[in-house]
């Protein structure tokens, strides 16, 4: 089935159409930038804008960088405070026509992991943690997934775990490789503390091949450490999935 999935992100929004069955693109994927103040209502123009750029009829599948549960918005650390209970799910299908399907970024990019990514065929509990200018999580049970879990709100250190582990704190403080996968280390042992994963999956940034060379020697966790795989496409990949999953509902 094919389905057009759009990325919305602090800086730009991207979108392709996605086969769901395989995770492929079907078509080029088109970035347009966020607007500036990133209202509901701005945000929902570009929607239209990209659906016209496709010449889309169909479902949609689109993520948000905040808490979005059962179609309404609950956090906005990372957007206008103006989506703060949003109806999202409502807004973008009555702007388009179309059947729409919203989800959190993190939870999309893990969907697209364990659906075609590292992640795909993993049973217990897994976790998808994306690391960049924040830090996201999304967690599947048995490939299920559970969502809203925002775990880069953790207390680490006396301070959100996002604010100690992050790729943004890295390049502020100019840690080494060494340092802030010491860091990061210890935002693993606390999940799985917390949690006792069977396996985690990292993502962002840090999960291109030469990064990863740099500091995975320093990592050891119990749970099977695994790196993502989709990088750019695995929100627009997961969010088609999810508004494929919600269109045969």
């Amino acid at each position: 089935m094919d389905i057009l999935g759009i990325d919305i992100g602090g800086t730009g929004i991207k979108a392709a159409i996605v086969d769901t069955s395989t995770g492929a693109l079907k078509s080029e994927r088109h970035r347009i930038r966020t607007p500036e103040s990133a209202t509901p209502q701005a945000v929902s123009a570009v929607v239209i804008e990209m659906m016209h750029h496709f010449k889309w009829n169909g479902p949609i599948g689109c993520t948000l960088p905040a808490r979005v549960e059962h179609g309404i918005v609950h956090t906005a650390a990372n957007i206008h405070a103006d989506w703060i209970e949003t109806e999202v799910d409502s807004l973008f299908s009555i702007a388009t026509g179309q059947k729409v399907t919203v989800l959190n970024d993190a939870d999309a990019a893990g969907l697209a992991s364990v659906t075609f990514g590292a992640g795909k065929g993993r049973m217990g509990t897994v976790f998808f943690i994306t690391v960049g200018t924040g830090i996201g999580s999304a967690m599947f049970l048995d490939g299920k997934l559970v969502p809203g879990t925002e775990l880069g709100h953790l207390q680490l250190k006396g301070r959100s775990a996002e604010l100690y582990a992050s790729a943004r704190v890295k390049k502020e403080k100019e840690l080494t490789w060494k340092k802030w996968a010491k860091r990061f280390q210890k935002y693993l042992h606390m999940l799985e503390f917390l949690f006792a994963p069977d396996a985690i999956i990292v993502g962002g940034g840090v999960s291109r091949p030469a990064k990863i060379r740099e500091y995975a020697k320093y990592l050891n966790t119990n749970a099977e450490l695994l790196f993502a795989t989709l990088e750019n496409e695995a929100g627009i990949i997961g969010a088609a999935c999810a508004a494929a999953v919600n269109d045969q509902n």
